[in-house]
């Protein structure tokens, strides 16, 4: 008999604890009010612009990471081709620009807990740019690239941004960028710099709310 209310009175005890502790738990995640939400997405975009007031094509990728819907850090890159036509009397030919360009990625987000957000991107980075005979109708063309046909160039490129939420994870964002280069140094090409506005559109798959306080939103819900 005393066996049997220890064991009682032990379970007992057993079962206030756990419910004591299960409620303490509730109670810390429910006034969890710093809760951190994290970020990480694969980018890709488009974008159409100029150079010395020639048709220039951009295709660019990024990855990066997201604090708290906020902040985004992480590598991006960019290909150019600059429709510039110009004669190389070298070569002998007409020719383009090509290239490209990376490196820091930073964008600060405003209005982040809206469907619709305003972001303010700048990446800071290096690359090479070069020349490219434009004769593509020529079955016989055959480029080949040589050291001196290309330069180093240091960019600077902020922008704004409006990124439009679609669902946990795929953003889609369209936004104007103007680029800053150091001056290259080209073989009979009339271009300095490759200084320009530039428009376009893109597209970010990841997962962009990690760490989301799914039990607080729950009780909130519930309210």
């Amino acid at each position: 008999m005393n066996n049997q209310k220890s064991i009682f009175t032990l379970l007992f005890f057993c079962l206030a604890l756990s419910g004591f502790a299960q409620d303490d738990g509730d109670y810390v995640e429910f006034n969890d009010r710093n809760n951190v939400v994290h970020g990480v997405y694969l980018g890709f975009s488009m974008r159409y612009g100029e150079i010395d007031d020639q048709e220039t094509y951009t295709g660019g990728f990024k990855v990066a990471y997201v604090a708290n819907q906020q902040f985004e850090i992480g590598f991006s890159g960019n290909f150019i081709y600059s429709d510039q036509d110009y004669f190389n009397t070298a070569a002998g030919r007409r020719e383009d620009l090509i290239g490209g360009y990376g490196g820091l990625h930073l964008e600060p987000i405003f209005f982040s807990k809206s469907r619709v957000n305003l972001s303010f991107p700048l990446l800071i980075g290096a690359g090479a740019i070069g020349q490219i005979g434009n004769n593509f109708n020529n079955e016989d063309f055959e480029e080949e690239f040589n050291e001196e046909d290309f330069d180093a160039v240091f960019v600077a490129e902020p922008g704004v941004s409006a990124l439009f939420n679609i669902n946990r994870y795929l953003q889609i964002e369209a936004g104007v960028k103007y680029r800053l280069s150091s001056k290259i140094d080209l073989e009979n090409s009339p271009v300095t710099r490759i200084n320009g506005f530039s428009g376009g559109i893109g597209v970010k798959v990841g997962v962009f709310n990690l760490g989301r306080n799914r039990y607080k939103k729950k009780l909130q819900d519930e309210e």
